[in-house]
C-alpha cells in the first residue's frame, strides 16, 4: 500500500467534505435574510441574528478546514520524501489526536448540547431564546452530520497508517 497515496486520497476527500460546512453556512445566511425580509411575527424576526451568526460560524469552519487541508495536501509529498517514517509517525499522532477529539467533542459534547438546548426550548418562552436555541441545535446537527462522515474517513486513514507503520518496522 502506498501511504502517500492514502494520505492524498484522505486529504482530497476532506477537501470535498468541508465545502458542505460552507454550503450550510450559506443556507443559514439566506435563511437570515429571508427572516429579515419576510418575517412578520416576533419569532420569525428573532431568527435573524441567530441564523446569521450560525451561518458565519459554519462558513468560518468550512473555510478554515478547507485551507488547512489544502496546505496539508500540498505538503504531503515533500514531507514524505524527506523522511517517510517520520511522516507516517506524525500522521499517526495527528490522526489519533483527531480521533480523540471526535470522541469527546463530536460524539459526547455536541449531543449533550443538543439535549440541553432542546430542554431550554421547553423552559424559555421568549422568541429570542427559542430562536437562538433552535438555531444552535440546527447548527450542531449539521456539524454532527458532517463530522460523523469525517470521523469514518480519518478512522480508515488511521488504520491504513498503522498498517503502513507495521510494514516499515
Amino acid at each position: 500500500m502506498d501511504i502517500l497515496k492514502a494520505a492524498t486520497e484522505w486529504a482530497k476527500a476532506e477537501l470535498v467534505s468541508t465545502p458542505f460546512f460552507m454550503l450550510f453556512g450559506v443556507f443559514f445566511l439566506v435563511a437570515s435574510i429571508g427572516f429579515w425580509q419576510l418575517g412578520k411575527s416576533d419569532i420569525a424576526r428573532a431568527y435573524i441574528i441567530p441564523t446569521m451568526i450560525a451561518g458565519a460560524l459554519l462558513l468560518t469552519i468550512g473555510l478554515g478546514l478547507f485551507f488547512t487541508n489544502k496546505s496539508r495536501l500540498a505538503a504531503f509529498e515533500s514531507d514524505y520524501k524527506k523522511d517517510s517514517i517520520a511522516f507516517v509517525e506524525s500522521e499517526i499522532t495527528r490522526a489519533e489526536g483527531t480521533l480523540k477529539e471526535y470522541q469527546t467533542v463530536v460524539f459526547r459534547v455536541i449531543p449533550l448540547l443538543i439535549i440541553l438546548f432542546a430542554l431550554g426550548v421547553l423552559f424559555f418562552n421568549s422568541p429570542g431564546w427559542r430562536a437562538s436555541l433552535i438555531t444552535a441545535m440546527a447548527m450542531l446537527v449539521v456539524i454532527l452530520l458532517i463530522d460523523g462522515t469525517a470521523h469514518a474517513r480519518i478512522d480508515s486513514y488511521h488504520k491504513q497508517l498503522l498498517s503502513a507503520e507495521v510494514k516499515e518496522k
